[in-house]
């Protein structure tokens, strides 16, 4: 069983939190505001292909710490242009998702994905990979069972994430898949108070906090490497 999540005390500790996470994500935007739209270099590599899922409103540049890593060991990286800052729907998203596995014919795949990516990918093994080209799913921060933060007065997109509502729901059925998703996550998260726990599959609970900061720790890396290589192949 995953260690239960843990709270910073202070509001302090908190703040601190929330501070160093926007901080990553800003960073984030400066990468893609001075990159190419698409990862050509990161394209090259003989180990098991990897797509890239970025979360809600960001681009792929946000996983560029965990993509540079997985490209040094060999496999080759692929994103879904399409996608730019990830606002549709979870259904559209999986849909492109699977039409890049199809376009750029490739196989023994496995989504790495981060916060919404990880809902994207789980779409994609459960209703848009009829060629079985998917091995399984490295979800980073994903709201599985949706987040209490969307009862906010927040835009559509993050209204998406209400708990046991639309896609939330419609994915938490699909429970035998579960088996073909590693969940990794840290004990705090400041965007999923519930943590991203998912019942039948791999749940790894990392000693961390944030929600976009935890994509450049050596934990999180190191565990989404592990993860991509151990995932039983599969042939199209």
């Amino acid at each position: 069983m995953a260690p239960r999540i843990r709270t910073p005390r202070s509001l302090r500790d908190r703040a601190g939190v929330w501070i160093g996470d926007y901080a990553y994500a800003l960073q984030a935007e400066r990468r893609s505001a001075r990159s190419r739209p698409d990862p050509v270099p990161l394209e090259e590599g003989t180990e098991r292909p990897v797509l890239l899922i970025p979360g809600v409103y960001e681009k792929w540049e946000y996983l560029l710490p965990v993509a540079q890593a997985l490209n040094e060991h060999g496999h080759p990286c692929f994103i879904v242009p399409q996608l730019q800052r990830n606002s549709i729907p979870i259904p559209e998203a999986a849909r492109l998702a699977g039409a890049v596995l199809r376009e750029r014919n490739l196989a023994d795949v496995v989504i790495v994905a981060h916060s919404k990516g990880g809902l994207i990918g789980k779409h994609v093994l459960a209703f848009d990979d009829p060629d079985g080209r998917v091995a399984g799913v490295v979800a980073i921060a994903s709201p599985f069972q949706g987040s209490t933060l969307s009862r906010l007065p927040l835009t559509k997109p993050l209204r998406e994430f209400a708990p046991g509502q639309g896609s939330i729901a419609v994915l938490a059925a699909e429970k035998v898949i579960n088996e073909r998703i590693v969940s990794i996550y840290p004990y705090y998260d400041t965007h999923i108070p519930s943590g991203s726990e998912l019942a039948g599959a791999t749940n790894i609970a990392l000693p961390l906090s944030g929600h976009f900061r935890v994509l450049a720790e050596p934990l999180v890396i190191a565990e989404a490497l592990r993860a991509v290589s151990a995932f039983p192949p599969v042939q199209p």
